[in-house]
């Protein structure tokens, strides 16, 4: 009598982390991954879990994450095949630096399959800071010689940026007053970025890439005025004036905020959110 077995292969789920979870795009990138794939495959690290109630109501797995404790990483990263770093909010780059060093340690030492980080658009075509002091691309660097598969989401700005210039001024005098410059933003929303991410991570693509994500056509001032006016339903101008000192233009001059790519609505299939609309709820 002959019996003939069958030979199956053990199936690895892909778990998919994100640091940073509690943050607003952390948050935002669980939920559209969430539309990608199956949520028991999402896992969120958190420092404070009792923070993360929704997301363990949503069957999110939930794991200690702390970038200031190494030993935290090792139990977080068991069994990852995909983690992303989301750069750290410390306002020191020194610190940012040894804690993104931590992470990018544990995760070749627990055998992390393929690293993601949210760096920052074009970053050695920024002037404004030295490329041995530029926490990202120190990053990018140390990820890259940690023979870890990578990789990199490069960030453009916020388009929240513009809640700081007085725009609900603007539309009450008819006026959109700014520092002088030729200035030219390539920002996008957070809900924009969260959703190229999800894409990527949830994606079979293969590692080693780096993807700029950033408008594929820029705004100015101009067009922001021209915004403002429709919303207001009466004409607001643009006008440039020596005397505007805000700390604003001073952080924007230090990015390229010029620079385009069509990475992202190649990646996510959609076009950008409308300058319009990433305005609108600043002036509500």
């Amino acid at each position: 009598m002959r019996f003939e077995f069958a030979v199956t292969k053990e199936i690895k789920i892909m778990t998919i982390m994100i640091t940073g979870a509690n943050g607003q795009l952390g948050h935002l990138i669980i939920k559209y991954l969430q539309e990608r794939v199956p949520t028991g495959q999402i896992i969120a690290g958190v420092r404070r879990i009792e923070a993360a109630a929704e997301l363990r109501e949503q069957g999110v797995e939930l794991r200690y994450t702390d970038y200031d404790v190494p030993d935290s990483l090792d139990t977080a990263f068991a069994g990852l095949s995909r983690l992303l770093l989301i750069s750290s909010s410390h306002t020191d780059d020194k610190l940012r630096l040894i804690q993104h060093k931590a992470v990018i340690d544990a995760a070749k030492r627990i055998g992390v399959g393929h690293i993601f980080y949210t760096s920052l658009a074009f970053p050695r075509q920024n002037t404004g800071q030295p490329e041995q002091f530029n926490v990202h691309a120190l990053t990018e660097q140390a990820i890259i010689d940690s023979g870890l598969e990578y990789t990199f989401l490069r960030n453009a700005l916020y388009t929240d940026f513009v809640a700081v210039l007085g725009l609900k001024e603007a539309l009450a005098s008819g006026e959109l007053v700014t520092a002088p410059g030729e200035w030219q933003f390539n920002s996008l929303t957070r809900q924009d970025l969260a959703l190229a991410a999800a894409a990527v991570l949830a994606g079979s693509g293969a590692g080693n890439r780096i993807y700029e994500l950033a408008r594929p056509r820029t705004w100015n001032f101009a067009d922001l005025a021209g915004v403002l006016a429709e919303a207001a339903g009466k004409p607001v101008v643009h006008r440039q004036d020596d005397g505007v000192q805000h700390w604003i233009y001073a952080f924007l001059s230090r990015l390229d905020t010029a620079s385009t790519s069509e990475d992202l609505e190649q990646l996510t299939g959609r076009l950008v959110t409308s300058l319009k609309d990433s305005v609108m709820p600043y002036l509500v």
